[in-house]
């Protein structure tokens, strides 16, 4: 069965497209989490660089915004 998508209206689910199922069906809804597909391995990787960064940021080594996207936008 295709994935169902819908919304609360006023405290009711409301699904976003019709569907064909039969009239009288029973689902069993659950709140969709995609959450993320690291690894293990990216996992560790992307919280050692959260805590270097943090380190750095308490340490005042910060860049601001505007300067990181000015370098984005020109490439260098």
């Amino acid at each position: 069965m295709d994935t169902l998508k819908a919304h609360v209206r006023n405290g009711r689910l409301v699904l976003d497209v019709p569907t064909e199922l039969p009239e009288g069906t029973t689902l069993e809804l659950v709140a969709a989490d995609v959450g993320d597909d690291l690894s293990a391995e990216e996992r560790l990787e992307l919280h050692e660089s959260l805590s270097q960064s943090w380190e750095e940021a308490q340490a005042g080594k910060l860049i601001p915004a505007a300067a990181v996207l000015a370098r984005l936008r020109t490439g260098k």
